[in-house]
C-alpha cells in the first residue's frame, strides 16, 4: 500500500485495491513517512504508551532483585519471596513501597521465580480403570440410590437410579424401602430385560449393594452381585469415599431432584412415578445418538430365574486404595499386595471360579499399565443363599 502511494496511486485507489478502510491506508503511509521502507517498524502496536505510566521504573526492578538475591544467599530464615523482599525494601525505607503482587510480577518478569508450575495432564478415559470399557468394547451401567424421600403424609421410599457411562442411558424407579435388596434386584433385572445387558455394573459400598459390613459376616455376596453373576454381569465396587468414579451418576442424581421431585407437588406416588417417567424418556431421547454408538448390549436370557441357591460364578471387582502397608481391605478381609505400593489405587479381581485374587496396579497417570501386583488364594464359603434380607 506505502509503495502504491508513494508511485502516485490515490489513497481511495489503494484502499479499494487492498480492501482496508482510507484511513488505514493513511496510517501505513504516515508510518512510512520520510523512510526506507526496509527501515520502517510495521509491527502493530497498540495505541498506548510504549512503557505503561504506571509501570515500575528500571532502578527499582533493579533493587527488588538484589534484594532477592541478597536474602537467598545470606538470609537467616531462608526466606526470599515476595514477602521478605518487600519487608526488606520496608525496612530500607525504600519509597515509593511497591506492593507484595508488583515484587511478584517483577520476579516474575525478570525470570527470578523457582516455583514450577503445575503440570496438566489429559484426564483419563471414561472407565479407564476397566480396561474393557476404557477400549470401548464393553459397557458399563453405575447404580445408586437416592433415599429419604417422603410424600407429605405418605411412606418413605427411595428412587435407584442408573446411567451407562458410554452412553448415557438414564434409569429410575422408585423403590419401597421394605425388602430394598429384593426392591433393588427387581428394578436391575426390569431395567435389563428393556434395554439389555452391559458388561459390568457399578455400585457404591452400600450393604444393599455388595453386602453387609462387619466382622460378622465375611465372605458374603448381596443378592445384587448374585443377580449380576447370574446374567454374567461383572459387578464393580468404586473406593469407598473418593469422588470421581460415581461423578456422572450423582450428577444425574441431582438432576433428578431438581427437575422432577422438587419441581412438581406429588399427590400419590403414581403421580411421581408418571412424571418421573416422562424426564428419564426425554432424557433417553437427547441422548439417543450415544445410545446408538456405545458398546452393544447382550440380550437378556428369554428364560432366566435367579436362582439363590447356586453359588456364583465369575469375578467381582473391588477399586480399593491400598493402606500404609500395601494392604486392601474388601469383603470384610484384609490382604496384603506389595508392601511398595502404598496409599495407591488397586483393582482387585475375586475370581470365584479359581479361587483366587487378582490385584493390578491403577495409575491415572498412565491409565493403560496396569502390571499384575499380587496373585493370592482365596475361597469364598460356598453359603447355600446370601444373608437375611
Amino acid at each position: 500500500m506505502v509503495v502504491a502511494v508513494r508511485k502516485g496511486e490515490s489513497v481511495r485507489a489503494v484502499a479499494r485495491r487492498f480492501g482496508v478502510s482510507r484511513g488505514a491506508v493513511r496510517h501505513w503511509v504516515d508510518r512510512a513517512q520520510g523512510q526506507r521502507l526496509d527501515r520502517v517498524d510495521f509491527a502493530d502496536r497498540g495505541r498506548g504508551p510504549r512503557r505503561p505510566a504506571n509501570r515500575t521504573d528500571a532502578p527499582t526492578e533493579d533493587r527488588v532483585l538484589a534484594t532477592r538475591a541478597r536474602l537467598r544467599a545470606q538470609s537467616d530464615l531462608g526466606e526470599y519471596g515476595a514477602d521478605a523482599v518487600r519487608r526488606t525494601l520496608a525496612d530500607e525505607g525504600l519509597a515509593p513501597l511497591p506492593s507484595r503482587r508488583t515484587v511478584g510480577r517483577i520476579l516474575e518478569r525478570r525470570g527470578a521465580l523457582d516455583a514450577r508450575r503445575r503440570v496438566r495432564r489429559p484426564a483419563p478415559p471414561p472407565g479407564w480403570y476397566l480396561p474393557e470399557v476404557a477400549r470401548g468394547q464393553a459397557e458399563l451401567d453405575a447404580f445408586d440410590l437416592v433415599e429419604g424421600l417422603a410424600l407429605k403424609g405418605g411412606p418413605a421410599f427411595d428412587v435407584l437410579t442408573g446411567l451407562s457411562l458410554h452412553g448415557g442411558l438414564a434409569y429410575a424407579a422408585v423403590l419401597s424401602p421394605a425388602a430394598r435388596a429384593r426392591a433393588i434386584a427387581g428394578g436391575l433385572e426390569a431395567h435389563w430385560r428393556e434395554a439389555g445387558l452391559p458388561g459390568f455394573a457399578q455400585f457404591d459400598n452400600a450393604a444393599v449393594f455388595q453386602g453387609p459390613h462387619g466382622k460378622k459376616h465375611p465372605d458374603v455376596l448381596s443378592r445384587v452381585v448374585r443377580l449380576c453373576a447370574s446374567l454374567q454381569v461383572t459387578p464393580v465396587f468404586v473406593p469407598p469415599r473418593e469422588p470421581g468414579f460415581q461423578a456422572a451418576l450423582e450428577n444425574f442424581n441431582g438432576q433428578w431432584q431438581a427437575k422432577v421431585w422438587q419441581r412438581f407437588v406429588f399427590e400419590d406416588l403414581a403421580a411421581l412415578e408418571a412424571q418421573s417417567a416422562r424426564y428419564v424418556a426425554a432424557k433417553r431421547a437427547r441422548a439417543a445418538p450415544r445410545v446408538e454408538a456405545a458398546p452393544a448390549r447382550r440380550a437378556f436370557p428369554a428364560r432366566w430365574r435367579l436362582d439363590l441357591q447356586v453359588f456364583p460364578a465369575g469375578c467381582v471387582y473391588f477399586v480399593r486404595r491400598t493402606g500404609d502397608g500395601g494392604h486392601v481391605r474388601l469383603l470384610e478381609r484384609t490382604f496384603l499386595v506389595d508392601p511398595h505400593w502404598t496409599h495407591r489405587l488397586v483393582r482387585c479381581e475375586v475370581d470365584l471360579d479359581r479361587d483366587e485374587l487378582r490385584c493390578y496396579a491403577l495409575r491415572r497417570r498412565a491409565p493403560e499399565d496396569q502390571p499384575l501386583l499380587a496373585r493370592l488364594p482365596y475361597r469364598l464359603l460356598r453359603r447355600k443363599k446370601p444373608f437375611h434380607e
